[in-house]
Formats: structure tokens, C-alpha cells, sequence
């Protein structure tokens, strides 16, 4: 490591201008992330236009701060209404908003922006030290392996939203097959598209998503005659202190840990990270009973994870040129835009810059923390309006959330339809949770399993011979089992 680059990138970071760039874009992310529908890719799409003129500097610090900024603003509505801004918060709804319906909405925003800028700090660090060997790493990663990690991330299923195992695995098995709507990603075959137009690309994820968590709640709440609409009395602005992180100080390390690595996985991305953590967070737990209820650490977990893959996805973006989730697909086109050809050779001829781009994320993430806890008590003052006022205004952000993801009425469509769903499924004891996560890693687990075997020559033992999907598909099957053994192990 050149010391004399990392002094110039952080003197260059901390001019004014750079600076408050790095501010801008850190509150225009938490802003974007915050909305339902409007994801970190889209507000990263709609900020493009103003880096034109910017310079390659500043325009690359505005777009990381705002890629850092958005991976936890998605957690502000998931733990206040159970609407996840992005696909990154969905595990944190899990006990995030049971903890609001507790009264510690205040609480809970706090460990998710400690977690938050936690997670940001460790990969940041990760990446600035580490960067050229674990890209190498991440090129040896293969199909076999992706599907090996999809299965560990669906093994949490049996375990979230619901206290049955078989519907959590019913609802969690709809949604792969509601992943399979659309065009074949092997052969490009249409799939139960029953010759409509419209299905011949799947399901976007996001409206799906806003339904079944967002349009349900509401409709749950409002349908309960038992249940008081008025959440004014139920809100409370406790903050944490720092030093009470420090009995969740492992769940946060291995989370950010796990989140940092998948996020280096080319095309993984925060989602499979925060659901693997929650996973394994809850598996490693002596009160396994209180995940789903309101536990501190099912919020940690998640959001130190869904942070830390944010760093860990510009490691393959800006080293090998290999985009390392959607967002960093887009950075990479950024890059382009101005000129610069990302890959080894970036390192090379623009180390200034990447050492600007880790102080900005390194930045951003200290920022989130600070100004966060300043904002944790005008976040859950939101709870104070009447649940007439916030229910409507959840259903209005539902429906442009939904309507943004595709400029279409069909996406508003889905959303009503899985939001009535929704609303039965959490009347019956299915779980919508375990149906989001399933639309969420069968894609992937359905292309890597096929793939391999393509490459493989039909070749099933290939799954369990390489070393690497071996290990992970064994502590897959030990997780899916653990529960069943350790009751016996209790009873004798």
C-alpha cells in the first residue's frame, strides 16, 4: 500500500466541495432507500444526469456516499411499517417492526443505524486492505457455489413469520414458483406466462414485496376490531448508547463478516447477505424463540450484513470490472461515462481515485451514525400521526413505489393482488416472509443448480466434491436439522 496515495485520497476527500458531496449524497441515499420502490440503483439512474458536468472525482464521491446512504435508509420503513424500502431490508422487518409494535421504534432505528455504519466501516476497511486477493477469491467462486449459498440463505425459511414450520416451507415454496413466471434463464423458453405480454419478463420483485408486507399490514390493522389505530401511546424515543452494542459485538463481527463476503460474490448483492445473516444470527442463539418478536439482535444482524455487502460489492466492481450487485452495475456505468474503463488496470491509472472512493464510503457510513441517532427521534415521531393518516399515506407510497418500478399500472396491479394475499396468508398463519425470500433466492438457486450442471455434464455429485459448495451445503443440512437434534438431545 502507497502511504503517500492514502494521505493525498484522504486530503482529497476532505475538500469542502468533496466533502459535503459526500454529505449530499449520503442524505439523498437514506432518502431513496427509505421509499418503497425506490431502490439504490434508481436513485443512483436518476442522479446520473447531475454528474455530467461534475468532474470524474466528484461525481464518482456523490454516487458512493449515495450508494452507502441507501443501504440503510431501507430500514427506516421496514422497522416503522413493515415495508421494506429495498430488498436489502426485508430480513430486518422480521424484528424491526415487531419491536415498533412494542413501543421501541426509537430502539430499534438506533441498532439498525449503529449496525448500519458498523457494517459500512468493516468493509470499507476490508476493501481498502484487502481488495486485490479476495477479488481473486471471488473469481474462483462457480455456479456450484452460488447454488450452495442460495440453500443456506432458504434454510431460515422454516424458522420466519409464522410458528408453523410446514406453512413457512408452503409459503416459502410459492414463492420459487411464482420465480419461475417468465422467460427460462437457460434456454429462454416462456414460462407460465399463459400468453400474456406482460409476464413474459416474471414479476418485478418490488411490488410483490410492497403487497405482501406493506398493503397487508395496513389492511391487517385496519380489519382488527381489537386493535387500537391510534399508535401515538405506543411509541417510544429511547436511543442506545454505544457501549450497549458491545453485547451484540459477535452477531455484529460476523455479520459484517458474512455480508462483506457475499457482497464480494459477483451479482449477489445485500438480500441473499442480510437473510444468510438473519439465518445464522438466530441459529447461533440461546433465545431462538424470541427472533420474530421483537429481538435486538434480529434487527443487528441483518443491517450490519446488508451494509457491509454494499462495500464488499465494489471490490469485484472496481478491481476486476465485474459489477457485485445491481447498484455497482450501474457505478460501473458511470464510470464509463466519464471516460474510465473499470478493471485491474483502474488501479493502475487512477489509484487516487479509488482511494477517494473509500474514504467517501468510509465517510458516509461514520455519517450515517452521527446524523442517523440525531434523527432517531423525528423518525418514530412519525408513529404519532392517526393510523388514518399513515395508514393512507403507506398505501399512496405503496402504490408509486410499485408504479415507479416499471413506469407501469400492471406492477400497481401485483402489489393489490399480493397485498390481499398477503392480508390472508397472515390470517391463516402463512408467511408472507418466507414467500418473499423464496421469490427472492430461487431465481438464483434455479440458474446456478442448472448451470453447473450444464458444466458439469450432468454431473450432481459436483455439488458436494468441490470444496468450497461441500462445506456450505453441509452447514445447510446441519442448520435444517439442528433444531430437530437439539430437541432430542433436551428430551434424553
Amino acid at each position: 500500500m502507497d502511504i503517500q496515495l492514502l494521505v493525498d485520497g484522504l486530503l482529497t476527500t476532505l475538500t469542502p466541495m468533496n466533502l459535503l458531496l459526500v454529505f449530499v449524497g449520503m442524505l439523498v441515499g437514506v432518502f431513496f432507500g427509505s421509499l418503497p420502490g425506490i431502490s439504490s440503483s434508481m436513485g443512483i439512474v436518476l442522479m446520473l444526469p447531475f454528474t455530467y458536468y461534475m468532474g470524474i472525482l466528484p461525481s464518482i464521491i456523490l454516487l458512493v456516499a449515495l450508494y452507502a446512504g441507501s443501504s440503510y435508509g431501507g430500514s427506516i420503513t421496514a422497522i416503522l411499517f413493515n415495508t421494506p424500502g429495498t430488498p436489502e431490508s426485508v430480513a430486518t422487518t422480521f424484528d424491526g417492526y415487531p419491536m415498533t409494535k412494542n413501543g421501541k421504534a426509537g430502539r430499534a432505528l438506533s441498532l439498525a443505524i449503529s449496525a448500519s455504519a458498523f457494517g459500512g466501516v468493516f468493509s470499507v476497511l476490508i476493501m481498502l486492505f484487502l481488495a486485490p486477493p479476495l477479488s481473486d477469491v471471488a473469481l474462483n467462486i462457480q455456479s456450484a457455489e452460488y447454488f450452495a449459498l442460495t440453500v443456506l440463505g432458504l434454510t431460515v425459511i422454516s424458522s420466519i413469520g409464522t410458528k408453523s414450520p410446514i406453512k413457512a416451507i408452503a409459503s416459502g415454496l410459492i414463492g420459487i414458483l411464482i420465480a419461475m413466471i417468465g422467460m427460462d434463464p437457460i434456454v429462454g423458453a416462456n414460462r407460465f406466462t399463459f400468453g400474456n405480454i406482460e409476464l413474459m419478463n416474471g414479476l418485478e420483485m418490488i411490488p410483490i414485496m410492497i403487497g405482501a408486507f406493506a398493503l397487508a399490514e395496513v389492511l391487517n390493522q385496519v380489519t382488527d376490531k381489537h386493535k387500537d389505530l391510534n399508535m401515538s401511546n405506543k411509541v417510544s424515543l429511547e436511543t442506545i448508547k454505544l457501549v450497549e452494542l458491545i453485547k451484540h459485538k459477535w452477531v455484529l463481527l460476523k455479520s459484517a463478516v458474512i455480508g462483506t463476503v457475499i457482497g464480494i460474490l459477483p451479482g449477489t448483492g445485500g438480500s441473499i447477505a442480510s437473510i444468510v445473516s438473519y439465518g445464522e444470527a438466530m441459529r447461533t442463539s440461546k433465545n431462538k424463540e424470541n427472533y420474530g418478536q421483537g429481538e435486538e439482535e434480529g434487527v443487528v444482524a441483518p443491517e450490519a450484513a446488508n451494509n457491509a455487502a454494499a462495500g464488499g460489492a465494489m471490490i469485484p466492481t472496481l478491481v476486476l470490472g465485474i459489477p457485485g450487485s445491481p447498484t455497482t452495475a450501474i457505478i460501473l456505468a458511470a464510470l464509463a461515462l466519464q471516460g474510465l474503463q473499470p478493471g485491474p488496470q483502474l488501479m493502475t491509472e487512477q489509484p487516487l481515485m479509488l482511494y477517494c472512493i473509500f474514504f467517501s464510503m468510509l465517510i458516509a457510513s461514520v455519517t450515517v451514525f452521527i446524523g442517523g441517532r440525531l434523527g432517531v427521534k423525528a423518525f418514530a415521531a412519525i408513529l404519532k400521526l392517526p393510523y388514518s393518516m399513515l395508514g393512507t399515506l403507506i398505501v399512496l407510497l405503496s402504490m408509486v413505489g410499485s408504479y415507479a418500478v416499471g413506469n407501469s399500472m400492471f406492477n400497481v396491479w401485483v402489489m393489490l393482488i399480493f397485498g390481499i394475499l398477503g392480508y390472508f396468508m397472515k390470517q391463516y398463519h402463512f408467511s408472507p416472509a418466507s414467500l418473499v425470500l423464496g421469490l427472492v433466492l430461487g431465481p438464483m438457486m434455479e440458474e446456478n443448480f442448472r448451470r453447473n450442471l450444464l458444466v458439469t455434464e450432468g454431473d450432481y455429485l459436483s455439488f458436494i466434491t468441490k470444496p468450497i459448495s461441500g462445506v456450505i451445503l453441509l452447514i445447510a443440512v446441519l442448520a435444517m436439522f439442528y433444531p430437530i437434534i437439539a430437541k432430542a438431545l433436551k428430551k434424553k
